[in-house]
This record gives C-alpha cells, structure tokens and sequence, in this order.
C-alpha cells in the first residue's frame, strides 16, 4: 500500500550505519509500510517541544524489493536542522515523521530496460544506489555504469558496496572520480567529471545508452549535463535531480 505525500505518518530509526566521515545512513522502519520506485524520495518532519517544525526531503537509497524498511543516506550541513538533529541526537528507537514517497520523474525500474548511465556525487549516489539495488534484486543483466565523484577514496558513499557490484561482472561497471585523490583501480580518474571522462565512460557501454541520471549539487549537475550534452547524447534521455548548495 502506497502514501500519499500528503500523508504523515511515523517510522522508527531501526538501525544507523556510518557511510564516510559526513554521511550516515539511517535505516527507517514505517509504521505503514509502503511501496515506492528506484529515485524516489521521502519528506521528513521535525517537531520541537515549542511546536516549531523543520523538514527536509531524502532519496531513499534503499531497493524497493524491501519495502518494510527505507534507507535514507544523510549528509551531515553545517547550518542544517534536520541533518544536525540526526548526527547528534537521533537514536536507535527513535520515532521520526514521513511521508511519501514522491516524486515520478526523477525514477527507474528494470522494465525500463537500458543501457543505464548514472552519475552522481556525495549524498547525489543515494537515488543511484536504489536504482543500483533494485537491478542487482531483481537478477538484471541490463548494462549499467556508474560514475561516482567525490573529493577522495573515503569520501566515495557506498564505495566498498560498488566495488563488491562491480567485481560481479555482470553488466555493472563502476567508475570513481576524486578530485582531490589519486586514482586507485584502473579506470577510475583523480579529477572533476569533464567532457573527456563522460566520452570515456560512453565508450564503456556496450551501446549508447537509453537512460541518464545525474544527481548532486546544482553546479555539479551543470558540468556533468554539459559534458554529455558536447559528447552527444540527447538532452531527452537525462534526467537530474539537483540537492542546493
């Protein structure tokens, strides 16, 4: 049974998983839970004592194959509320209001067949790995490449999960971008996404490919736009999602 985005309901913090020095995962477990795609994201709502409200919307990370939990990657902001409020205060047992999931644009099921290309950076990788999730429960072989960007190896979200994919061989490939790190497997680069590394990264699907997804900040998906735009691939098939900043 779905949401509606207008509905709120509660979910439980059923378990919390370090990711990098910034982002932690937080497992949610909803009172009712409900189905949702790859790409698809939830509201969250805090309510302090003196009534005072602060929300926050998160991709969910996890596959929609397990619907009784929602994992929502979240990145740790200076100035930000919510995302403080989980860092520093948020605890195993804790109850935390949600509503979703939203949004139809911005998803991806195996039915939607591929090639799949998919570029994100930071907290971007969260929709991504959904999407990566539900192919890899779901048995799919359908050609998927990933280019994750980040400022070093340990800063690269679900990277020991992607590797571990990626070493499978079975149609998913992995390419990670550090901007300010050395390469450290053949075919990753130590530097920001450019024309260069998106025609490179074409060249690795075995055909062009049907779907683009591209997640991050506003200026990251710009130049990651840009670079596929200049290497030739339709501004149709792609589609981004932007987290401010």
């Amino acid at each position: 049974m779905s949401a509606t985005p207008s509905v709120w309901g509660a979910a439980t913090i059923a378990e919390i998983v370090p990711r990098t020095a910034r982002v932690t995962s937080f497992i949610l477990a909803p009172e009712t839970p409900f189905a949702f795609r790859a790409g698809q994201h939830v509201d969250v709502r805090l309510t302090a004592p003196d009534g005072y409200q602060a929300r926050r919307s998160y991709s969910i990370a996890s596959a929609p194959e397990a619907p009784d939990t929602i994992e929502l990657a979240i990145e740790r902001l200076e100035n930000g509320e919510v995302s403080q409020f989980f860092h520093e205060v948020a605890a195993i047992g804790d109850a935390i209001e949600l509503r979703g999931p939203i949004g139809g644009h911005f998803v991806w099921s195996v039915d939607d067949g591929g090639p799949l290309l998919l570029i994100g950076a930071g907290s971007g990788a969260a929709p991504l790995m959904a999407m990566i999730r539900h192919r890899t429960a779901r048995g799919s072989l359908e050609p998927t490449l990933l280019i994750l960007a980040s400022r070093t190896w340990d800063d690269a979200l679900f990277r020991d999960e992607l590797i571990a994919l990626h070493d499978r061989r079975d149609g998913f490939d992995l390419v990670l971008a550090t901007s300010r790190d050395r390469p450290r497997r053949p075919g990753d680069h130590g530097r920001r996404i450019d024309a260069a590394m998106a025609a490179e990264a074409l060249g690795r699907l075995p055909r062009p490919p049907a779907h683009v997804f591209v997640c991050g900040s506003n200026a990251f998906v710009e130049t990651a736009t840009d670079a596929l735009l200049a290497d030739g691939v339709a501004a149709s098939i792609i589609r981004t999602e932007r987290y401010g900043g």
